[in-house]
């Protein structure tokens, strides 16, 4: 994984050539990533959902994350994006069936680690159920769901926890059910401005048209 070849990009957002993704991120090129977040309707409840980022991971390990997200490889184009909803979800989507957000650039610096992306963000409406999630245990160890308009208080500083539900796989393999209370530090450190604008695109879809339908 660390030797895949990325396509990286100045500050304007131009192309400058192609690099390895462990140089990307020594060196703090701008890279391309691609971002889908899951939402749905339970009884007209909007819900968005968190991958639960498996404890194998170099980066970030055990934290709640965007549903599904992964690096674009430099042969791939943004509809190649799908591919990472598939390898850590184990659901096929079509990419007509995704809602672009837009592309989003932001960064991230921790020790040994500068990851400056430049996202392409998506919504997908979900129709299934928690028990279709087939996870890749090295990428994603579960899933769970938080009411969307706790989520946008969450980030927002009106409440400083919020409630999840869902699952997650135990060391044998097993589905335990998580309902627990979370606050920010159980989140990868995205800026809380990528979250703004996350929730305010989502909103802005809600607000449109019926998008999101309940479960299946």
């Amino acid at each position: 994984m660390h030797n895949e070849i990325l396509t990286i990009f100045d500050e304007g957002g131009n192309r400058t050539g192609t690099a390895p993704r462990e140089e990307v991120h020594r060196l703090g090129h701008w890279h391309e990533t691609f971002h889908c977040w899951f939402i749905s309707k339970d009884q007209e409840i909007p819900y968005i959902y968190l991958q639960l980022r498996s404890e194998q991971k170099q980066d970030y390990a055990g934290l709640l994350d965007i549903t599904a997200a992964g690096h674009l490889l430099a042969n791939e184009t943004v509809e190649d994006g799908t591919r990472e909803v598939h390898e850590e979800l184990g659901l096929e989507l079509s990419f007509e069936d995704l809602i672009p957000l837009g592309t989003i650039p932001y960064s991230m610096r921790k020790e040994n680690l500068i990851d400056n992306e430049r996202a392409h963000v998506f919504v997908y409406n979900n129709p299934y159920r928690l028990e279709d999630f087939q996870l890749q245990k090295e990428e994603v160890t579960g899933i769970v769901k938080a009411k969307f308009s706790d989520l946008r208080r969450f980030w927002q500083g009106e409440i400083h926890c919020l409630q999840v539900n869902g699952f997650q796989i135990d060391a044998h393999g097993h589905r335990i059910t998580i309902e627990q209370d979370v606050d920010k530090t159980h989140f990868v450190p995205h800026e809380v401005s990528y979250y703004t604008r996350i929730i305010e695109g989502i909103e802005a879809i809600f607000l449109k048209s019926a998008v999101v339908t309940e479960d299946k």
